[in-house]
Formats: structure tokens, sequence, C-alpha cells
């Protein structure tokens, strides 16, 4: 299967930009719950447990009920993973995550879990066809000379359809799912609940700030659900991918303005394949390993200079392209950093590419007051954070531990009154999905050692330690 996506928009489709109210996002409120999100919680009890123990059963008629413990797990797993499926957008989101985030939950179900990483299935071409027609306010044929009824993909949230634009361009129309913003918004009040009751009971819920991340999860769903703000999105990555006249290699897709509305995305169409078809990648490219390297030098890029960062980097996301560059498409979710945020990342980074002083991170975390009440020493602190970020930032990022990883920063939250850092929480995602494709394309690779990420981030300190190691960085 192919796929498509590309470049940053030009002067002409910005013309086409609509007005800033447009780009308002609805917010319904999150801290509801009545009698529609009781029956979905008694649902998704239902639905997950009853899938579960289904499997179960199968599994010890077919292979006996004293058959290993690791199989009956793996059976339990793929239950909970049909219950994801038939539960929606929200539940497949989650095993998007785990699957893309092995390390950090048991192995059967980010096994299972890779399900959720295909599509979905889509919903009928004539319901499709109404959404656009809908949005962008007249009929398909007068907007595209033509329109591909069968989708090219489809996921919990949208599907995407080929079309030709009326100039003869090819495109992709991403189509949002009629109704999924109600329901996704009815999982989130549920979603609440549960983190409150998890709070309440568990101490790790509490250092994890279980509530925060509900609520960060329902900003990004919200904004999500708006379109208009996801090709904003895209247009300002697009640029940033461009500031410093490199990066040649990634490609941003290009927005098509004129065909955008709320649940309608039109962009230029691009030609690859997924980054987990590994043996494709391997067939394609002769050095794998130089495809990631220039997925997490923007990416790092975006999170250190440009505060706005892809937040969804699972494969589905990711495309080796025909002409042999990258293609990072679906900007639903961003993560932001603000300027505090950004001076953290980039002393985490500088102290493990350069002196291993992590001195100046715990400056920087003091700064955005994550030690409250704290009068201690900024280097006793560092050297506490050497060893916890340490052997993260420079081991090999395809022998990542995240449970372990997970279990550190939680006990040093909790010894230093840490609570819900969600910025690096969401840092920390996007390095487990790096995890999952290192794991076959880079094994070895030493993310906090590699000079080439950190070029437009520090480029006199890289090029000087470049020069005393003898290292020649690749020109793009």
């Amino acid at each position: 299967m192919t796929a498509e996506f590309a470049s940053p928009a030009t002067a002409s489709e910005c013309d086409h930009m609509p007005p800033p109210e447009a780009f308002a996002v609805e917010r319904p409120r999150l801290d509801v719950f009545g009698a529609v999100e009781a029956l979905r919680m008694v649902t998704i009890a239902v639905v997950l447990g009853g899938y579960t123990l289904r499997r179960i059963a199968w599994h010890a008629i077919t292979s006996g009920w004293r058959s290993p413990r690791i199989s009956r797990r793996a059976a339990a797993a793929e239950g909970i993973v049909d219950g994801f499926e038939r539960l929606g957008p929200m539940f497949v989101k989650l095993g998007q995550l785990i699957a893309s985030s092995s390390g950090a939950f048991p192995r059967e179900l980010s096994q299972a879990c890779l399900r959720c990483l295909d599509d979905v299935r889509p919903f009928p071409a004539a319901t499709a066809r109404r959404v656009v027609e809908r949005e962008l306010g007249t009929g398909i044929g007068n907007l595209f000379t033509a329109f591909d009824d069968t989708p090219l993909s489809a996921g919990s949230v949208a599907q995407v359809h080929a079309c030709v634009l009326p100039d003869g361009r090819e495109a992709v129309l991403k189509v949002q799912r009629p109704g999924i913003a109600r329901r996704m918004v009815v999982d989130l009040r549920a979603a609440l609940l549960l983190a409150r009751l998890l709070e309440r009971w568990s101490e790790p819920a509490r250092i994890a700030n279980t509530v925060g991340v509900v609520r960060d999860l329902y900003e990004v769903t919200v904004a999500e659900l708006n379109f208009l703000v996801e090709a904003r999105h895209q247009t300002r990555i697009a640029t940033g991918l461009t500031a410093f006249g490199d990066n040649k290699n990634v490609v941003v897709p290009e927005v098509y303005w004129r065909y955008c509305g709320r649940t309608v995305l039109c962009m230029q169409r691009l030609y690859g394949v997924p980054l987990d078809r590994s043996d494709a990648v391997a067939a394609a490219h002769d050095d794998p390993e130089i495809i990631i390297r220039r997925l997490v030098k923007m990416w790092l890029e975006g999170v250190c200079v440009h505060g706005l960062f892809h937040g969804d980097v699972h494969a589905g996301n990711l495309w080796l392209l025909d002409d042999g560059r990258l293609g990072v498409l679906d900007f639903g979710i961003v993560g932001t950093m603000s300027e505090p945020w950004r001076r953290l990342v980039r002393a985490m980074f500088y102290a493990s590419a350069f002196d291993g002083d992590f001195t100046p991170v715990a400056a920087a975390m003091r700064e955005l007051d994550l030690f409250p009440g704290q009068s201690g020493d900024d280097a006793a602190i560092g050297m506490q954070l050497a060893i916890v970020l340490g052997p993260i930032l420079s081991g090999e990022l395809a022998n990542l531990d995240l449970k372990t990883i997970t279990s550190r920063l939680l006990d040093f939250g909790k010894d230093r009154g840490v609570t819900g850092p969600e910025p690096l929480i969401l840092l920390g995602k996007q390095l487990g999905y790096f995890e999952r494709y290192a794991l076959t394309l880079a094994p070895g690779w030493k993310l906090g050692r590699d000079l080439y990420l950190l070029r437009n981030i520090y480029p006199d300190e890289v090029a000087a330690e470049a020069a005393a190691r003898g290292v020649v960085l690749p020109a793009d």
C-alpha cells in the first residue's frame, strides 16, 4: 500500500487561510458526569472484561487449562485489544501508545496492541462526500476533478481519500468521522472520574498527576478535532523545518488551505511506505540509521528551538518516501515548549553530549518551580539527575528500558516534590516511539551522544566537539 503527503505552504495557498475565528476550539465541559458517562463506564468495564474472558476461555479450550502462564497472558492481552477496537477512538489511541512504547508495558500487551497501528474500519464513501460538501459548501464535482471513494487509509478520528485538484495537482483529503467529537468527550469524562479515583487510592497516580494527564489529553483532543488547528500546526512545523537551510531530506505536507475546514484537511499527495515496514525500508535505503537520525534531529529542533514539535510520532505517521526522503505526517497532536522548558531540554542534551554536568539542568528545573519548598544545592541535585538521566540520554536508544526509566523519574519526583511535569512526559512518550524504530533501524545508536542532532541547537560547540572527536557530520 502507498500513501501520501508534502512541504511548506506557498504564499498563494496562505492567501486562502481562514479568518482567526475559524481556529477557535470548541470546549465542552470536562468535569460533567451524568447518565451517559455512567453508562459509558459500565460499557467499558463490560466490553473489556467480556472480550478478555472470551479470549482466555477460547485459549483454554484450544490449548488446555494448564497451558503456560505466558500464553494465557498473551490471550488476555489479545482480548484487551479486542475491547479497545470495539470501544472506539480513545481506546485505539491508547493501544497505539502501548504498541509504540513497548518497553513501558508488558510484552504480551504491547505485541497485541500492534493491531491498533493498522487501519480501522472505514465509514461509507457517501458519508465522507457529505462531510466534505457540507464543510466546503459545494458539491464534490465542483471542488475536484477526481475523488476516490475507496479510502487510502482509515484511522480512529478520520479517513483519507485521494483526489485531484482543478489545476491537476494530486492531493489527499482527510475527512473526520461524523459524531466522533461527542464520543471522545464522553470517554474523557469517564477517564477523569477514573483518574480522580486512582489519585485518591494510589500514590504513584498522585505523583504522576493522573488527573492532569487526562486534562492535558482533553486539551489535545478538542484541538485535534478542529482540522484547521492541525493545518496551522503543520504549516508552522514545515516553516521551522527549513529555518536553518538543511533538513532537505525530511518532508512535511503542504496544506492546501482553499480546500480545508474544521472537519476536512487537504494536502499534496506523496508516495511511500510506513517506517515500521523494516524490510521495505532496508531494501529501499542503504543507510537506515540516517533516517531515524534525520527524524530525531528535526523533532529535537522543534522541541529546543521552535517550541512546537510533533507529539504523536508512531510509525503510521512516518513514511520513507519513494524518493528516499522521510515524510512526517498527521499533526493532530503537537507539543509546545515555552522558553523555560526549552532551556531545560537544551541543558539536558548539552550535559549528555558535552560535559556531563547536570547542574544547569537542576537550575532550569528550579526556574520552572519544579522543586517547591526546596532549597537544596543545584550541584547536588544535578548529580542525582546525572544518575537518573545520564544513562537514558547516553545509552543505546534501542536498549532503553522504559519501565525502569519511568520508575526512576517517579522516584525522583517523589523525593523532590515534583508533580506532573507534563512537557517532559510528552517528550518522554516520543522517545518511547523512537526506541521502537531504533530496534530495527539503528541498533547501537546513542541519541544523547550524536552531535548531528544538535548541529542547529549548539552550532559552535558541535563544530568544536566534532573536530576534537574527528567526526564528520552528515551534510543534511
